[in-house]
């Protein structure tokens, strides 16, 4: 009974790594294209995750941010999520123009790994956020741009209300 018990966890544990899984499973990652038009369906804002394969700030902001409780929630409620990674020559489209996944990291002067790009549901930029991001911190990024205080307050007057 005790190896049943095991398997199933195990099982458990592959599928959600591999996409099956809830809210911020990696199921919920969409292609940029997909992206763009699930975001003018929904109306929502897109969050672009910009990484390498290499970046190990990249992984631990995919173990220790995105996999974070309160922040999937969030970002499935609030956001379309991409994942884009900077140095694929995969195909895409943007404003009507044929890009690689790196040339478009490139266009939005993406240098460093991981990068946050958010995009109205237009595809129109409204900020990079490059770097790591602790979930704690990510969370009040995160509501800043979806409930639209970045049009009316600078991050640190938001920051400061929050206390």
């Amino acid at each position: 009974m005790k190896n049943v018990v095991v398997m199933v966890a195990l099982l458990t544990s592959v599928l959600v790594a591999n996409g099956f899984g809830g809210e911020g499973s990696p199921s919920a990652w969409k292609s940029f294209n997909d992206g763009m038009t699930e975001a003018k369906r929904s109306n929502k804002k897109i969050l672009v995750d910009v990484y390498t394969d290499w970046c190990g700030w990249c992984k631990k902001m995919d173990a220790q941010t995105y996999n974070d409780a309160n922040v999937a929630k969030y970002l499935a409620d609030q956001y379309v999520l991409v994942k884009l990674n900077a140095e694929s020559e995969k195909k895409l489209s943007y404003k009507g123009k044929e890009y690689t996944e790196r040339e478009l990291a490139g266009a939005f002067g993406i240098t460093g790994y991981p990068s946050t790009l958010f995009l109205k549901a237009d595809g129109e930029a409204i900020t990079l956020y490059p770097g790591f991001a602790d979930a704690k911190n990510f969370r009040v990024i995160l509501t800043y741009i979806a409930e639209d205080h970045y049009l009316t307050k600078k991050f640190a007057d938001y920051t400061a209300s929050l206390k």
